[in-house]
């Protein structure tokens, strides 16, 4: 159950996107009307809007239809009820594996350019050092120096330590960084990758590389690869999940820019169509501003009405 006090920042971080979507459905309704063929063709154009997808948005509507016969007068908050237990029963999750239980957990962080990946990492450094964990960054993508700087950066606001050199080759930097982790027993090892498109083939060769490279130091490792999808992108976030884990495989994502879109239903399409559970979301540019992610939480805060 989320706290009271992270979920009025989610409902904050998520205002756009509840806009977007409860305020539409709740103007269809003045306290009991008939649920008409014309009304479930707006409650599914609203659901598609907010980026849940044409094919689940259908499965939805069906469900209505299968709950609620036609043309029989309906009160809103028993449609409104159904929609919230039917997105979170869609968005159930297996049991998520926790921390590996020799030292270091390794998280690989992967995502296209502009994600927010270098940020995201910067906020998780964050929320395991203020756990009192000890934390090393590795700075994977060598070859951009803005990358670098970046990472410096949130390592100096997060108390993380990092781990750089310029213009190398990304897999020693990754293999020297975790040897250091093994010999001083650091917490977590979070590594960040060279934002990649999944069309350059040779930018995934290298991320292959760098996995091996992991193996070698710490068989078990990566415990999490995460990627970072951008809320605000909608569906071509989808394809983006769709694409990295058809190369390499996918533990969790990290949806980021949650507060900056309309587009919130994304969580639960990447879910429902690729089995992907979302672990990690930014709400967000603070270091603090991250959440682990609640399905039931996430879900009641797109139906709370803004005020």
């Amino acid at each position: 159950m989320i706290f009271s006090s992270a979920f009025n920042r989610l409902k904050q971080g998520l205002s756009r996107s509840r806009t977007q979507f409860n305020n539409r459905i709740s103007k269809l309704f003045t306290g009991s009307v008939p649920l008409t063929d014309e009304l479930l063709e707006e409650i599914e154009e609203i659901l598609i809007s907010a980026d849940i997808g044409v094919e689940l948005s259908m499965e939805i509507i069906e469900d209505l239809r299968k709950n609620f016969p036609l043309n029989q007068v309906v009160e809103m908050n028993s449609v409104v009820d159904f929609l919230k237990s039917d997105l979170m029963r869609r968005m159930e999750v297996k049991q998520t594996p926790n921390e590996a239980p020799e030292k270091p957990h390794v998280i690989l962080v992967v995502g296209v350019n502009g994600t927010g990946k270098t940020t995201s990492i910067g906020k998780l450094a964050y929320h395991y050092t203020n756990q009192g964990k000890s934390v090393l960054l590795v700075a994977g993508d060598t070859f951009r120096a803005a990358a670098i700087e970046q990472l410096e950066i949130w390592s100096q606001r997060s108390g993380a330590e990092l781990t750089k050199k310029v213009a190398a080759d990304p897999s020693s930097v990754v293999y020297d960084a975790l040897q250091s982790a093994n010999q001083r027993g650091i917490d977590v090892v979070l590594i960040d990758t060279a934002g990649r498109l999944h069309t350059q083939k040779n930018l995934m060769i290298e991320l292959d590389k760098i996995q091996r490279v992991i193996k070698k130091v710490i068989p078990n490792a990566p415990h999490e690869t995460v990627l970072t999808i951008d809320a605000t992108t909608g569906q071509n976030g989808l394809i983006q999940a769709r694409q990295f884990s058809e190369v390499t495989p996918v533990d969790h994502l990290f949806l980021t820019k949650l507060d900056g879109t309309a587009k919130g239903g994304i969580a639960i399409a990447i879910h429902h169509n690729l089995d992907i559970p979302v672990k990690y979301i930014g709400i967000g540019e603070q270091k603090d501003d991250i959440q682990d992610f609640d399905a039931a939480g996430y879900v009641q805060a797109l139906f709370e009405i803004n005020e």
